[in-house]
């Protein structure tokens, strides 16, 4: 059975979220999603950039927010590296702004000395001309964005159907308020700690589960904890996100991170909100179900992403 997550007004089963990488949902039902996306709202921005299969020959660029923008002059990551592979590949999200590939090529093969890991298995990215997607996450749409499994590369290859298919590993103790201890290794703290320290790295996002055992294996230096950041989800994988590359006008970033470590009573309110979020959910509120929100529009996006929707 699945968990359900109610916070903050957002619907979301933990054990299911989108993009996370585990695997009870097929590549069929996911075509089905959306197809359906398409059908319900035709004209939305997911809808329009997520029926495009390539990227737009443009110079590249990361235009707008990472919630509210689009990528032109995208290239993909290989799906098979010397230290990683991709996974879910019916998704086609396996494209970033050239910095972000630079980058994850890097660590990945910096990843068998920091961890003894065979590599990284890569989730989600962006789509080839970034903007909203079909399913999934509301970030990722201008090419600084990646979801990197927490599971370990397997040292042999894997097929296509084991990368639709395959099951990510969940780090969350069964009460969502530590770690497994049977997952979660030192290594795990190692590859994370490396991701902080890179300065183009502005975010990571990760469980709160999960930033509990971070912020105890940190020992003394915590600082580098400040760009880690608790978030639902974020179980099966962790979430770097890039700076807005140097000079680039068109990318807005984010503000620099001026929270301190979250170690303590930020994290604590984060763990108990989603214990008391999956274990003692709001009984839902009596009439009507509220229509949902209509998707973003094209207009909400920067007026440099037509450009890069028509573009070949």
């Amino acid at each position: 059975m699945r968990t359900i997550v109610r916070i903050a007004g957002l619907l979301a089963p933990l054990a299911l979220l989108p993009g996370t990488g585990h695997a009870q949902s097929t590549a069929d039902q996911e075509a089905k999603t959306r197809a359906a996306n398409i059908a319900a709202w035709p004209d939305a921005a997911r809808s329009l950039f997520g029926q495009k299969t390539g990227p737009a020959s443009m110079q590249a660029r990361a235009i707008g927010s990472y919630a509210r923008g689009c990528l032109a002059g995208a290239e993909a990551l290989p799906v098979d590296g010397p230290s990683w592979q991709v996974m879910r590949l019916n998704r086609n999200r396996n494209w970033g702004h050239p910095a972000l590939i630079d980058y994850l090529e890097k660590l990945a093969r910096d990843v068998p000395r920091i961890t003894g890991w065979a590599g990284l298995l890569v989730g989600d990215m962006s789509q080839p001309r970034g903007g909203p997607m079909l399913t999934g996450h509301a970030s990722h749409q201008i090419g600084l964005d990646a979801d990197v499994w927490l599971t370990p590369m397997p040292r042999g290859r894997l097929d296509r159907e084991q990368r639709e298919n395959m099951s990510a590993v969940n780090m969350a103790r069964s009460d969502w308020r530590d770690i497994d201890p049977r997952n979660w290794t030192p290594a795990h703290t190692r590859l994370i700690r490396t991701v902080a320290a890179e300065p183009k790295v502005e975010r990571i996002f990760v469980n709160p589960a999960l930033k509990v055992a971070l912020c105890r294996e940190a020992g003394a230096d915590k600082s580098w904890l400040e760009k880690v950041r608790p978030i639902w989800g974020h179980n099966y994988h962790f979430h770097i996100r890039l700076a807005c590359p140097a000079g680039m006008a068109s990318c807005q970033g984010q503000e620099p991170p001026n929270f301190g470590d979250g170690c303590g009573a930020e994290l604590s309110g984060w763990v108990e909100r989603q214990h008391n979020a999956i274990f003692n959910p709001p009984k839902p509120k009596p009439g009507p179900k509220p229509k949902p929100k209509p998707p973003m529009s094209l207009d909400a996006l920067p007026p440099e992403c037509r450009q890069v929707l028509v573009s070949r």
